[in-house]
């Protein structure tokens, strides 16, 4: 438990690019809503009215997936999206509501889902241009999942856990004793001496 009693609870792999300072969040491609059918075979928890959010776009109302291969959601036109385990690099029940108004399902995926803003930067007379590049650095998202019944963010968290848990990141070493869906309090953690 964190100051004023709210508690946060993380689930990461190891080994993952953190959220960089400054991503822009301000467009988001809808073009990755498709329309095909909700997981029917190994699914660990479904959540209907549940919100999807996408980098602070609201994406509609309508149901998450919970699968053993792979996480959806489905707006109630059908349209939808999957997330591959692999892809995730982080889930967490986020009850800060400082930090977002609706207590959630937060998750950060290693892929890109945003419109980038072309950058024109004119350059002066006589000065060269710098590779700046940040190739290395993996694209992230930030998905918030939140359900009308906040009571189902647990059963979502421990689903969540035991799902990536089937899927070991390959370019981890530790990835086979990655928590194992224990918690791991960050407060606690940051707040003690190295």
């Amino acid at each position: 438990m964190v100051e004023g009693g709210e508690e946060r609870r993380f689930r990461f792999r190891a080994g993952r690019v953190p959220l960089p300072a400054g991503v822009g969040r301000d467009r988001v491609a809808m073009s990755f809503l498709k329309r095909f059918s909700p997981p029917a075979e190994g699914v660990r928890h479904q959540q209907p009215h549940t919100e999807a959010v996408l980098g602070g776009r609201a994406l509609g109302s309508g149901t998450l997936y919970i699968a053993e291969s792979r996480l959806s959601w489905f707006d109630n036109s059908g349209l939808g999206f999957s997330l591959d385990y692999p892809t995730i690099s982080l889930h967490a029940v986020s009850r800060d509501l400082t930090a977002y108004p609706w207590e959630h399902l937060y998750v950060m995926v290693n892929a890109k889902f945003e419109e980038e803003e072309p950058k024109e930067d004119p350059m002066a007379e006589g000065e060269e241009e710098e590779d700046d590049s940040d190739d290395d650095v993996e694209p992230i998202a930030e998905f918030r999942f939140v359900p009308s019944d906040k009571s189902a963010l647990e059963t979502m968290f421990s689903a969540m856990c035991e799902c990536q848990a089937l899927h070991p990141d390959p370019e981890d070493e530790d990835s086979d004793n990655d928590y194992e869906g224990d918690e791991y309090d960050v407060e606690a953690h940051a707040a003690s001496p190295a």
